[in-house]
């Protein structure tokens, strides 16, 4: 006589466990919550019943249950619209759709299933989990809940978690939700399985020889006694209803089996009801709390991506860049998205390599403890560079590709200006770049171009606005600024209103209701022309557009002034984008964009302009960072890139976040600072961590003998000239000498601002042995928690293992961070001791125009700014010939300038170039494009 299986008892098993975990997890997470949410179609009594045992059992152990409950009219489209709400919402965890749909409507119900994120799929039954359970992944894979309560109730009622091994195992019926994946789970659990179906010859002999028997086929009582083989556990997956022929009483329930007769000949059977079902349920929790906690207490991905990497093809010597960067073959953006956690509702394709991703990321993975924050940044350079960006992608691919971490890089945009000019792109180098290398230099999403529009609107809207004040008496000026409706109301706008607000007056709905005086207050902005700051931009190097006059065509009346041209990336709108936190905040640090001041010295803003909301429409898509990836496929967000001397010069806030969300707790983000430590690295501290409010965890300084000969006294180093025999050959005294100025200096620098320093010798062909060991043992003597060679440009992720290892061993613990000043500080002062702190300096020395623009600034309220030191990068000082450490010198600060959208106010230390130049022979003279095949040559 056969044990009868109590399903009801086992699932009663499964759910106490379930509740004492979500317990014990709430306790150490108080605002932690399991959520199950159950899409029904229609109003099917059968399907009432099942839910309503679904969320009955949600709410016994603690979980909440929600039902969406959808009218039968609805549409694929719309019903698919709202898995797309539920999955994007983070508070959900499970999504199950209710099947049979009762729709008078034609619905693909296997394409609504798999439009589930298979992270909320706790039905396990869309096409990834089920595709991961036919092939075996079983740790990546939720199971489907029938057939998981299967497998659980043999291993419970045998004792045994390993009875399947060696079984043979029938399933009869080949459903999807059932059958099907039942045979892959008990096949993957080493038992040999046959799936018996509605084709299938001599049913009654394969069932007579499993040891386990699983009947889904949907027949009241197929199965009978003498097909068992005795002694085998058989469970009934079948309900078959019979209803009531008599009033007041109740349906029947029935199995695919025959029990009684069963009975006598199994050895353990489930009954039905009270079998499978009860266990379904059970499972279907479980699902759902342990997806609650993986999403949101383990990283959002369950601890390391699913990543397929991709493996250079190493050439020797190494080639050029584009020929590098055309030698992979990279991965579709969309796949890359998908295995490092990123929704199909959260990516925005362009092309097939690069995407655009949602901010609705960071809201999702709320609960996900930030990775760790890594910035590159480097020694004094040489004119010639010496691999922040190469490093930056090398260490990227060594962490991912070799130590299987999950890792994102964040890097900047480049402009095309230099593209086209003589430095080239900005993607990396050698054997670590982003590709393909082409997307990444040109055009990528259109941000740049977003920003230059944002940019010369304003710029247009400045010189209309003084024209007009020019030419129209105030109450003309006033009726078109605020023209009347049909009803005699001149309705204001919302940054009308505000304006009003700012000058102390009534925001009033109606114009009208405004006096004489406030009338003309409102209207003129009295903007003082030769306190003008802002210019227009384009993404080109134009010398010519260094110096223009505008206003030279007959209909401006004579209106003329003397402007200039910026590169696009040296706009104010640019450095916004690189620090704004949120849309929200993109549209207030607009606002508060000081173009000029007004006639008495008050600061006139783009809000006055009445221009905020229509720059922030067109700046909306850009907040959005831009996903690509590496030459070994790991990703890569690429965003912002403003100038890093009148600039702060890093990638966005909004892409270190959204990537230390993605890549979980023990993840990595690595970013790179523009310029040397005294610049970037000081910038980074000071302006970016300060608004991002992350805690960096290590600076990797990167360091070059090259670059270190220069500084111990060699020759100058020339762009375009061939390197002088030092930079060719062995030259210790040099190598030891450059180490004892600019990179004892630049350590030192660092590790003011607490945070542990690891020096990242970047190798040349060039270098010896034992300068390259003369460099390690002088950066460890200095301060350095630990010192590489690296050779990543030449062999990729695999030439920066060591580097990796030593940034793994040095973000370990937290750093100590802290900042260099307080913001309460003066502006002179803050600017002081970063010359002293950070350059070696002695002091400084304002000039005329610097004392008066920040006595100006201090009385316009902006004091409280931090500082963005513009000065040249070949220096610790001001005279870029001066190198090594200098010491003794005064700074001098020849202007002081103001950038309040984007937050910091910015000294002046020597000339700076915003518009580039083209040289004699730029390389656009090597840039070709094939009519053809359409493929670009000549980039590097």
């Amino acid at each position: 006589m056969a044990k009868l299986i109590s399903g009801s008892e086992y699932s009663q098993k499964v759910l106490q466990e379930v509740a004492e975990k979500l317990k014990e997890t709430k306790e150490k997470n108080p605002t932690f919550q399991a959520c199950l949410a159950i899409v029904q179609v229609g109003n099917r009594s059968d399907s009432n019943v099942y839910i309503g045992a679904k969320l009955k059992k949600a709410a016994e152990i603690g979980a909440e249950g929600k039902l969406i409950k959808l009218p039968e009219t609805i549409t694929q489209g719309e019903l698919e619209a709202e898995i797309d709400k539920l999955n994007n919402d983070d508070n959900v965890d499970g999504i199950i759709v209710q099947l049979p749909l009762d729709t008078v409507n034609e619905i693909d119900a296997d394409s609504v299933v798999d439009r589930i994120h298979p992270l909320k799929d706790v039905d396990g039954l869309t096409r990834e989990n089920a595709g991961r359970l036919f092939r075996g992944e079983l740790d990546k894979t939720i199971f489907p809940c029938t057939p998981f309560g299967c497998l659980y109730l043999v291993q419970q009622v045998t004792g045994d978690l390993n009875f399947v091994a060696g079984k043979n195992v029938v399933v009869l019926g080949r459903s999807k939700i059932v059958g099907s994946p039942a045979a892959s789970l008990f096949m993957w659990h080493h038992g040999t399985t046959t799936i018996c179906h509605s084709k299938t010859q001599n049913v009654k002999e394969q069932c007579l020889k499993a040891d386990i028997l699983i009947v889904a086929i949907g027949r009241k009582h197929y199965v009978k006694g003498d097909w068992i083989k005795p002694g085998a556990v058989v469970i009934d997956c079948g309900i078959n209803v019979e209803e009531a022929t008599e009033p007041g009483k109740k349906n029947r329930l029935f199995g695919d089996v025959d029990t009684e007769a069963a009975k006598q000949v199994a050895g353990y059977i489930t009954p039905v009801p009270g079998g499978v079902g009860p266990m379904t349920v059970a499972m279907l929790i479980r699902n759902t709390v342990e997806q609650a906690i993986r999403r949101k207490l383990s990283g959002g991905q369950g601890g390391n991506w699913p990543i397929t990497y991709l493996k250079p093809k190493l050439v020797t010597p190494v080639p050029s860049d584009i020929a590098v960067s055309r030698s992979q073959v990279p991965k579709n953006i969309d796949m890359l998205a998908k295995e490092v956690g990123i929704l199909h509702s959260e990516l925005d394709l362009f092309g097939k390599k690069k995407a655009k991703v949602s901010l609705d990321i960071i809201k999702r993975l709320q609960h996900v403890k930030d990775g760790r924050y890594v910035v590159v940044t480097g020694i004094t350079p040489t004119p010639l560079g010496e691999g922040k960006s190469t490093t930056t992608i090398g260490l990227v691919q060594a962490l991912g590709a070799h130590l299987k971490k999950n890792v994102f890089a964040c890097v900047r945009q480049p402009s095309q200006g230099p593209t086209f000019g003589i430095k080239g792109g900005a993607a990396g180098g050698g054997y670590s770049q982003v590709i393909p290398m082409e997307e990444f230099n040109l055009h990528l999403t259109g941000d740049i171009h977003a920003i230059t529009a944002a940019n010369n609107l304003l710029a247009a809207a400045i010189d209309a606005r003084m024209f007009h004040e020019a030419t129209q008496q105030d109450d003309a000026l006033f009726n078109r600024l605020c023209p009347q409706n049909k009803q005699g109301v001149r309705v204001l706008s919302a940054v009308q209103k505000r304006r009003l607000s700012r000058l102390g007056f009534p925001v009033v709905d109606d114009g009208n209701l405004l006096t004489s005086e406030q009338k003309a207050k409102f209207a003129r902005l009295d903007i003082d022309v030769s306190t003008i700051t802002w210019n227009r931009v384009m993404d080109v190097n134009d010398r010519f557009l260094r110096g223009i006059e505008v206003g030279l065509g007959s209909q401006e009346k004579g209106h003329t002034r003397k402007t200039q041209f910026d590169i696009t990336v040296a706009s104010e709108i640019m450095a916004i984008l690189a620090l704004t936190t949120s849309l929200s905040d993109l549209r207030d640090r607009i606002s508060k964009i000081v173009i000029a001041s007004d006639k008495q010295g008050q600061p006139v803003t783009a809000d006055d302009i009445g221009i905020t909301d229509a720059l922030t429409v067109l700046m909306r898509d850009t907040v959005r960072p831009n996903l690509m990836q590496t030459l070994e496929g790991t990703p890569v967000f690429v965003h912002a890139g403003p100038f890093a001397n009148i600039a702060h010069g890093q990638s966005s806030i909004l892409a270190d976040k959204v990537a230390l969300k993605l890549v979980g707790e023990n993840g990595f983000v690595i970013t790179e600072a523009g310029f040397g430590a005294d610049i970037g690295m000081e910038k980074f501290f000071d302006i970016k961590c300060r608004y991002s409010g992350l805690l960096p965890s290590a600076v990797v300084l990167v360091a070059t003998v090259r670059a270190l000969k220069m500084h111990g006294g060699g020759p100058a180093v020339v762009a375009g000239a061939p390197l002088k025999h030092e930079y060719l050959d062995e030259n210790i005294e040099l190598v030891t000498k450059g180490c004892d100025s600019n990179l004892r200096k630049q350590i030192e620098n660092a590790n003011k601002f607490g945070v542990p320093v690891v020096v990242c010798v970047n190798r040349f062909s060039t270098d010896t042995a034992n300068e390259l060991e003369i460099v390690v043992e002088k950066a460890k003597s200095y301060g350095a928690q630990n010192a590489v060679v690296s050779e990543h440009w030449a062999k990729g992720g695999a030439g920066a293992i060591q580097l990796a290892n030593a940034v793994v061993e040095a973000t370990s613990e937290k750093s100590n961070f802290k900042f260099l000043y307080p913001l309460d500080l003066g502006l002179e002062e803050k600017i002081a001791t970063i010359a002293r702190e950070i350059y070696g300096a002695d002091g400084i020395e304002l000039s005329e125009a610097a004392k008066e623009k920040i006595e100006r600034y201090t009385r316009q309220g902006f004091s409280k700014l931090p500082i963005c030191m513009a000065k040249t990068h070949l220096s610790l000082s001001h005279d870029p010939t001066k190198k090594g450490a200098p010491t003794g010198f005064i700074l001098p600060i020849r202007d002081v300038r103001a950038s309040v959208g984007a937050g910091f106010i910015y000294p002046l230390v020597g000339e700076m170039t915003t518009m580039p130049g083209l040289s004699t022979r730029p390389c656009f003279f090597d840039i070709t494009i094939d009519p053809e095949t359409e493929q670009i040559d000549g980039l590097f």
